[in-house]
């Protein structure tokens, strides 16, 4: 099943409510929310309490994506939030296990996200205790960057291991994907595409929904 998460660090700030309602009548599937501390990336973004005012406003999953140094201290807080999936980068991460077993404890979806320098050998020792592995495929921290094209050959490569090791995984990719290249990353093995900008940033943004829905239709079982 392939699922559209648009990433809310690209909408309007001042209207973000109507934003997140806007997407959902639009018919995507998750919210993908990034959170970044000014530390490990250069950014400094949301908190638990627009989480949770984001829970207040739709019914869609959250998908909360943690780029913060010591996130074992963040986990807590946004399950309180509402977080339904989060992620967490190994890099960052200073024990891992722990940490991912914290997030499965309090019901969410587990999954630990890559930055693109990072290679997949990392998730070797974890792999098999996750729903998700996030790729970015622009260096974390802002919004509107172009896709590193060398991500595809990534996606492969993880796509080829989860199927090897015969895991029930989904790959979700973020950072630069439009119209354009989604469904180059879908026939890579993506399963989860985030778009921020592609969305938010377009004169019309259910009509690119629409666009990026029907080609998802192709790959989606009826």
């Amino acid at each position: 099943m392939i699922r559209l998460a648009p990433s809310i660090l690209s909408a309007d700030f001042s209207r973000i409510g109507q934003e997140v309602k806007m997407v959902e009548q639009a018919g995507v599937d998750l919210v993908h929310v990034d959170i970044m501390d000014g530390h490990f990336v250069p950014n400094l973004t949301l908190g638990p309490q627009v989480v949770s005012a984001l829970k207040r406003t739709t019914s869609l999953p959250l998908d909360v994506h943690l780029m913060v140094e010591n996130p074992g201290f963040f986990i807590p807080l946004f399950h309180e939030a509402g977080a339904d999936w989060l992620s967490i980068h190994v890099e960052a991460a200073r024990h891992l296990h722990r940490e991912i077993g914290l997030i499965k404890d309090l019901g969410m979806k587990p999954g630990v996200a890559l930055n693109p320098a990072t290679p997949i050998r990392s998730l070797d020792e974890i792999l098999p205790d996750l729903d998700f592995v996030l790729l970015m495929s622009v260096n974390p921290g802002f919004g509107g960057q172009k896709f590193i094209k060398a991500t595809h050959q990534k996606i492969r490569n993880l796509h080829d291991r989860i199927k090897v090791q015969n895991l029930d995984i989904s790959i979700e990719v973020d950072g630069g994907i439009s119209v354009h290249n989604m469904e180059a990353l879908v026939q890579d093995g993506v399963e989860i595409l985030v778009a921020g900008a592609a969305i938010f940033a377009s004169a019309n943004p259910p009509q690119v929904i629409r666009e990026m829905r029907n080609i998802i239709k192709k790959y989606n079982p009826a």
